[in-house]
């Protein structure tokens, strides 16, 4: 059985799926996206693309300086888009096991 991804691994790759991004922008729509769930810190962050890098999921896209300072900016690659997708449907399958035995009456209960 496959393992399962992280919860801010997840949001990270996903924040990504529009396009490239930029470290900022990938903390503010992960924790946009995840309800406020996911909050990574800068160093998290980074140390988590780092190694979805080396396991192929996203590589850089470019580096820019911006007001004296480096900005990087990271893409998605296709198997990091096949794992997020593979993630989400993993998720979407649990979550209708569940669902589908919740009655009105059960969720009352």
């Amino acid at each position: 059985m496959a393992r399962t991804m992280s919860e801010p691994t997840y949001f990270i790759l996903a924040a990504l799926l529009d396009g490239p991004s930029h470290g900022y922008g990938v903390i503010k729509l992960a924790e946009q996206e995840s309800g406020g769930r996911v909050r990574l810190a800068v160093g998290t962050l980074y140390g988590a693309l780092d190694r979805l890098a080396g396991a192929g999921l996203v590589e850089l896209d470019r580096e820019e300086t911006v007001q004296g300072r480096p900005r990087r900016y990271y893409r998605i690659t296709p198997a990091g888009r096949e794992a997020v997708t593979a993630e989400a449907e993993r998720m979407r399958q649990a979550a209708r096991a569940v669902t589908r035995r919740i009655s009105p009456r059960t969720a009352q209960a």
